[in-house]
């Protein structure tokens, strides 16, 4: 296989919609450094359970300086409790602003890069630099809410995970800044009616026509 110097690859959608785990595969077959935006909102929230701060955006402020994105992507972040605390915080224009400084930093050092989240195409990668390949996930309701279910070890009832999944989701695209929305040049992957198999076998099609044609 080709490889080229510079590769960014932008990767949005809902709430278990399958981002994550093929942002992650994509990023073990190409060699890609993997930055999943949602493990900093989810750490800023378990940050904010934890202390309770008078101040959240001081305190994030501080906790932020100098942080390691290798240790937060080791941490256990993906409880219910902070699944539904993340979608409140991460409204929050000023700690917005912290999390994309932090993901602006590690993109800006690497070229190399495949980052996942709700607004990577629309708003972190949309300039400077900007993507070179924006992927859109989408999933139903009911096989992304079994999904979680299966990811929680069945520790909630099934009509919770889907409640909080369906509030996620209207929360993320009706917020107020950076709102996840689809632009008009990514690639839809519809993860519910792809095996983990054929969507790697997509994303992989379209990312070796870029390497193919540089």
């Amino acid at each position: 296989m080709k490889k080229i110097k510079k590769l960014i690859i932008a990767c949005d959608g809902e709430s278990a919609s399958g981002k994550s785990t093929a942002a992650k595969l994509i990023s073990k077959k190409y060699n890609l450094l993997l930055i999943n935006s949602g493990l900093l909102y989810r750490y800023a929230s378990k940050l904010v359970i934890s202390h309770k701060p008078k101040n959240k955006v001081e305190f994030l402020k501080r906790k932020f300086k100098g942080i390691s994105y290798k240790k937060i992507s080791n941490l256990k972040l993906h409880s219910e409790k902070i699944s539904n605390h993340v979608a409140t915080l991460a409204k929050n224009k000023k700690i917005r602003e912290i999390v994309n400084k932090v993901q602006i930093s590690i993109i800006k050092k690497n070229k190399r890069i495949c980052v996942e989240g709700r607004d990577i195409a629309s708003k972190i990668l949309s300039k400077n630099p900007k993507y070179d390949l924006a992927f859109y996930f989408k999933c139903s309701l009911d096989v992304a809410s079994y999904r979680r279910w299966l990811d929680i070890k069945k520790k909630l009832p099934l009509k919770e995970v889907k409640k909080s999944l369906k509030k996620r989701t209207l929360t993320d695209k009706n917020r107020k800044h950076s709102p996840l929305i689809r632009v008009k040049d990514s690639i839809l992957v519809r993860s519910d009616q792809l095996t983990k198999k054929q969507v790697i076998y997509k994303m992989s099609g379209y990312i070796d026509r870029l390497i193919n044609k540089n």
